[in-house]
C-alpha cells in the first residue's frame, strides 16, 4: 500500500486523512520534521531562484519514498512547481487537495454583515505532467 508523503503547511483534517485511505488506498502519512516543515512555510519571497533553497526537501522526499507513492505539494507557486516535476522524476504521484467554499454571512445588530468562509475538503488531484 502507498503512502502520502505531506509537502504543505498545515496539518491533515480528518475528511483528508479518511479520503486518502478510502480513496488512494493510503496506509501511512509522513509529514515533513519540524526544520523542514518551518523552511517551507517560510520560503523568502525576495528569492529569485529556489534550487538550491529546495535541495533539503529533495533530499527528505528521496530518502522516504519508494515508486507509485503520493507526495501532497501545495504552497508557494514556483516551490510547488518545481517539486511536482521532482516528484513525476521520482516515480511519485503528486497531488493537491481541492476545496469547497462556503460563506456564511450574518446580518448584526448595527446592520453590518459579518462573513465567514468555511473550505471544505472534496477530494485529492493529481497534478497532471510527467509522462501522463
Amino acid at each position: 500500500m502507498p503512502k502520502m508523503l505531506l509537502l504543505f503547511s498545515h496539518k491533515l483534517t480528518g475528511d483528508q486523512r479518511e479520503d486518502a485511505a478510502n480513496n488512494l488506498n493510503i496506509s501511512e502519512f509522513v509529514p515533513l520534521p519540524p526544520d523542514l516543515h518551518q523552511l517551507w512555510m517560510n520560503i523568502p519571497p525576495t528569492k529569485s531562484l529556489l534550487n538550491d533553497y529546495l535541495k533539503p526537501f529533495r533530499k527528505w522526499i528521496s530518502e522516504n519514498s519508494d515508486s507509485g507513492d503520493y507526495v501532497l505539494i501545495q504552497g508557494d507557486f514556483g516551490a510547488v512547481y518545481s517539486m511536482v516535476n521532482f516528484a513525476f522524476s521520482m516515480g511519485l504521484i503528486p497531488v493537491y487537495s481541492t476545496t469547497e467554499r462556503e460563506v456564511l454571512e450574518r446580518q448584526m445588530k448595527d446592520n453590518t454583515v459579518k462573513s465567514e468562509r468555511i473550505f471544505k475538503h472534496k477530494m485529492f488531484r493529481r497534478y497532471e505532467g510527467g509522462d501522463q
